[in-house]
């Protein structure tokens, strides 16, 4: 039953990486496995129980008599809510975010963007769009960032192909802008929540990499543009009837809710609970701070208004439930021993953090990048040994680092790595193709440069 476990497994991430070709929805893949791979479990969960979890079944059953019934609850109460509870962090705290980001969208509080890219030079337009993606998405999370920019790029910029181009570019800016920190990527928040790093060293570490891998392309890219690009401008959402905020109101919901989501590794670091908690807590004080100050609303039905498209709020929903399926995946296969299995193998014949983060890369440009950093961070636990430290397997070691970078990085390449690219390919009727020919291949030159200078880091250090 292992072995059919982890076959679901292999079919799975196979139909998530061939996605682009059979149309078939990664999301819905990862669900009905992850679902699967429980039910099977459970049916022979006497057999796993006894292997892997001898002692504690032991401690539950107090004596009581070994039954089919109680293997179950056992399972559902002990093995598989701990699994549940890993997804639902992630989950969580994307809700947050994603809520924070609407309720400043809808009191204009990310109008001031939209001028500052009032322009017709190119090379302007550019690295405004890159500079802004990086940032926010560094503080938000790269997808809703990704949905955000790509939706004002849309309605400024004319012309197909320079979409194409600005649009990539929007892309690699809120991947690699999201890589550089704890909150700014879901693959970033798994080894967060399991301690295997900390927010400022994280940063720290990731700074020069993740730089050579954003402003070198994005020069590199730059070129295909033309002197002038053709803009077209639509006049800006009139506020009368949603909202009263002036200025200061808005700077003010900007501040509580950009503000708030950088003190939450400080409460992380201060409360040690689940960062989710602390963006529902900046989600809580930001809506009452909006009930304040639209409490003179003429018309409730306007600010509660949605503006996202029905096609962006299908990708956020489907980023959700993706994470949720493989998040359940990886935890049955973890439970039949496959996962320990499979990490002895690679401390036995890889036993090379660079190796490790190479096919990480390579197997996240066509896979997805939370799948493949999902996997490769199941592989160990967080080690407090000198072996640990050896092996990069500590706290804020190597191993956690390279990988969180690589898959970024790798996700770039082809597009489909990516929610944010997948975004991006579906709104503008891109190839694949097309996307390597011209963004693609740049991309991975420059996320090794940033490779090596991540591994020159680390010698040096």
């Amino acid at each position: 039953m292992a072995l059919i476990i982890v076959a679901i497994a292999l079919i799975c991430f196979l139909l998530i990486a061939t996605g682009s070709l059979t149309n078939v929805n990664k999301a819905a893949v990862a669900v009905f496995a992850g679902t699967l791979g429980w039910v099977l479990y459970i049916c022979y969960g006497a057999d796993f129980v006894m292997s892997q979890h001898q002692s504690e079944y032991s401690t539950f059953l107090s004596g009581a008599t070994a039954t089919s019934v109680a293997v179950k609850q056992f399972i559902a109460a002990n093995v598989f809510l701990k699994y549940v509870g890993r997804a639902a962090e992630i989950v969580l705290y994307l809700l947050a975010t994603m809520t924070i980001v609407q309720v400043l969208d809808n009191n204009g509080c990310f109008d001031f963007l939209k001028q500052l890219l009032r322009t017709r030079n190119s090379r302007k337009m550019l690295w405004m769009l890159a500079v802004i993606t990086f940032v926010v998405s560094a503080n938000l999370d790269n997808l809703t960032t990704t949905i955000m920019m790509l939706m004002m790029m849309h309605g400024i910029i004319q012309n197909r192909r320079q979409r194409m181009i600005l649009g990539s570019v929007i892309i690699i800016s809120a991947n690699v802008g999201g890589a550089l920190t704890v909150i700014g990527d879901p693959t970033n928040l798994l080894i967060w929540n399991k301690s295997a790093v900390t927010a400022t060293n994280f940063s720290v570490s990731l700074a020069l990499p993740c730089l050579v891998a954003w402003l070198v392309p994005v020069w590199w890219i730059g070129r295909m543009l033309p002197e002038r690009v053709d803009t077209g401008w639509t006049a800006m959402p009139y506020r009368g009837d949603d909202t009263r905020l002036n200025v200061w109101q808005r700077l003010l919901m900007l501040f509580v809710g950009i503000g708030g989501l950088w003190f939450i590794p400080t409460f992380h670091n201060i409360t040690k609970l689940s960062p989710f908690l602390g963006a529902l807590c900046v989600l809580s004080v930001l809506w009452i701070v909006n009930e304040i100050v639209n409490r003179k609303l003429n018309n409730v039905d306007k600010v509660i208004e949605n503006r996202v498209p029905r096609v962006m709020q299908y990708s956020v929903i489907q980023m959700m439930l993706f994470i949720v399926g493989i998040m359940l995946l990886l935890g049955v296969v973890s439970e039949t021993g496959a996962m320990r299995w499979f990490a002895a193998w690679c401390s036995s014949y890889i036993h090379n953090v660079w190796i490790m983060g190479v096919i990480a890369g390579v197997v996240s440009s066509v896979l997805d990048n939370f799948a493949t950093a999902a996997s490769f961070f199941s592989l160990y636990d967080v080690q407090q040994t000198a072996d640990g430290i050896a092996t990069g397997l500590a706290q804020n070691g190597i191993y956690w680092k390279a990988i969180a970078y690589c898959v970024v990085a790798g996700g770039n390449v082809l597009g489909v790595g990516s929610m944010a690219g997948v975004v991006l390919l579906k709104t503008e009727h891109m190839h694949v193709g097309w996307f390597f020919r011209k963004i693609g291949w740049k991309t991975m030159v420059c996320g090794l440069a940033g490779l090596a200078v991540l591994a020159v880091e680390y010698t040096l250090i």
